[in-house]
């Protein structure tokens, strides 16, 4: 009789349903990104949507791997059937962004399990996305962004004061820009997983 390893058959079948969770919240996080526009008053670099959803599910249902997974998916549909308008700079902190938010939400979440603990863990991977998208932006995306686009820093701080006109130096961009649009997206995208979270479950479980 042929001999059977149960434990590695289990480990497998556990692999091909995360891979499948992945790419089909990577999927819908693609199709949520689509659907983006700008936000009043906040730098016009930036453009607001709720991709980060199915991804903060993936990571809430399958673990870290398969947030990241689904980031990481929702990237690769959208460099292969749109290609990048930023010489790939986008991506790269869109792909940061995303670990920054759902990795976090997921240790917190891992450790209480009830209603409380996942808005605990949704505040936490907000903190943390907002705090690395300024280090971020400023240290790394805009310098290489400019780079590229033979721009500088000022007048990158021209374009978003022509949206808001409290924002003229470095320290207003973080203060009136780049923070308060991360906070706003991601305290979004946290409100919506809060109510379709469940039924996510339910969804997978069949």
């Amino acid at each position: 009789m042929e001999h059977i390893d149960w434990d590695l058959r289990k480990r497998s079948a556990i692999s091909v349903r995360a891979i499948t969770m992945a790419a089909m919240l990577g999927v819908m996080a693609y199709l949520f990104m689509l659907i983006r526009f700008p936000l009043p008053f906040m730098p016009p670099f930036m453009d607001f949507d709720i991709a980060a959803v199915p991804e903060l599910i993936g990571a809430f249902l399958g673990g870290p791997v398969v947030g990241v997974m689904a980031v990481a998916v929702k990237l690769c549909l959208k460099i292969a059937l749109t290609g990048s308008s930023s010489a790939f700079t986008g991506e790269m902190i869109n792909f940061m962004l995303g670990c920054a938010f759902v990795l976090p939400a997921w240790f917190v979440h891992s450790m209480r399990r009830t209603r409380r603990g996942a808005v605990c863990a949704m505040a936490a991977g907000t903190a943390v996305t907002v705090i690395a998208a300024c280090f971020a932006n400023i240290y790394l995306i805009i310098p290489l962004y400019s780079r590229m686009y033979g721009l500088n820093m000022d007048a990158v701080i021209a374009m978003t004061k022509a949206v808001n006109g409290y924002i003229d130096s470095v320290p207003r961009l973080v203060l009136f820009g780049i923070a308060p649009f991360n906070l706003i997206k991601c305290a979004v995208s946290s409100v919506i997983t809060y109510f379709l979270y469940n039924r996510t479950v339910k969804f997978f479980e069949k």
